[in-house]
């Protein structure tokens, strides 16, 4: 185990970066099959069952703000140790709601303990690695991460279907549990310069962030682009079981291709984007995710929406993403040199925060507009078409 950022890491370290990050991305998508069946089982509506899922990527966007200047004060490994606490105590509160708004608190406190690994394991990467390496490791775990999203649902529709919703959040609990025995034996300190970034300093980095329309663009583009992800996340449980009547599990075996094809975008990320210029890989990202949403608009309209008509387009759009957020992230953050951290985090947090408001939408809507998610997830990819667009016409 290293003492110091110059010490080479080991297999044991990395396993434990996934797996304390994965808990976040596990938390978000096993409980989503469960979100329609959860409006009769607690006796509540749709848009309030949909606040479990808005509230939670609405605390993941405040975190992001939050974690950074904590890890640099206080150091990266108490900090991620008490957010997981925080995730495995939340997750046994969620377990035990009576009603939705105790699960609706639950889930917003889980969100706060799951980004705690998103967020800090990029830090402790980025402080046992130079720029280059760093960024080529945190490829080559994002492929990993992805490993998450792509079982949960599966993993949690299975389990609402044998034992009922509140199932996950035990399974959440047990996983939660694992991730931090890894962390508390194989995660160091890698942060030895805590104490020395003040908050007037990060304050500062976000004023002159504002102020810099370049970066503005890229972090809308980066919004509009994870809009249609989260527009899709919203909806597809409503449209899959209640328009195509479908059973969660299939939800969950059907949303691997997203994992899948988001997995192969990061792949193809990784593997070409010190060779392609920035700008063509974004281009190249939007553009198919583009296209790709064309197919499930067109099957709403004509009347033959089926899960193949949803989940494949979304295989791909999700390729699209996988291509496109890596390389705009990392444009993002190129903005201002003297505040990447500061940069990362507002990012993220605009970032999860449009996905909130979009999701919600999307969730108070699809009652009355069941196929609500596709329009979304259209107009998302061509705003963020428009506005990369423009980005480059600036230039």
């Amino acid at each position: 185990m290293p003492s110091s950022p110059s010490q080479p890491t080991n297999g044991l370290l990395y396993f434990a970066l996934v797996s304390v990050t994965a808990i976040g991305p596990l938390a978000l998508n096993m409980f989503m099959p469960s979100i329609p069946g959860l409006v009769s089982d607690l006796s509540t509506t749709a848009a309030m069952a949909q606040m479990t899922l808005a509230l939670y990527l609405i605390g993941t966007a405040v975190s992001q703000l939050v974690y950074g200047p904590l890890s640099d004060r206080f150091g990266r490994r108490p900090v991620l140790l008490v957010g997981i606490i925080v995730f495995i105590l939340a997750s046994i509160l969620c377990a035990l709601a009576t009603t939705i708004e105790m699960l609706i608190i639950a889930r917003l406190l889980q969100s706060f303990g799951g980004a705690a690994g998103m967020v800090l394991t990029r830090a402790i990467v980025r402080d046992l690695h130079d720029e280059k390496s760093a960024a080529s490791v945190l490829g080559y775990l994002t492929m990993a991460w992805a490993v998450a999203p792509m079982v949960a649902p599966a993993l949690g529709g299975y389990l609402d279907e044998i034992a009922g919703w509140r199932t996950s959040f035990w399974m959440l609990t047990i996983f939660g549990t694992l991730a931090l025995i890894l962390a508390f034996l194989y995660l160091p300190e890698t942060n030895h310069s805590r104490g020395e970034n003040t908050g007037q300093s990060r304050l500062a980095g976000y004023k002159r962030l504002l102020r810099n329309k370049n970066y503005l663009l890229l972090v809308a583009t980066l919004a509009f682009t994870s809009g249609v992800f989260f527009a899709f996340i919203g909806g597809a449980p409503f449209i899959m079981i209640y328009v195509l009547k479908q059973s969660p599990l299939n939800y969950g075996l059907w949303f691997s291709a997203v994992a899948i094809g988001y997995m192969t975008g990061n792949f193809i990320s990784g593997r070409f984007s010190r060779r392609i210029k920035t700008s063509t890989m974004i281009s190249l990202g939007i553009t198919i995710a583009t296209i790709a949403t064309i197919i499930p608009f067109i099957s709403a309209l004509n009347g033959t929406l089926s899960p193949a008509m949803i989940f494949i387009p979304m295989g791909i759009i999700a390729l699209g993403n996988g291509i496109t957020l890596p390389n705009v992230t990392s444009a993002s953050l190129s903005s201002d040199p003297k505040a990447i951290g500061s940069a990362a985090g507002l990012a993220g947090f605009v970032q999860s925060a449009a996905g909130a408001l979009v999701a919600q939408i999307v969730g108070v809507f699809q009652a009355d507009i069941p196929l609500i998610a596709i329009w979304f997830m259209m107009a998302g990819a061509i705003l963020a078409s428009l506005t990369y667009l423009y980005a480059i016409y600036r230039e």
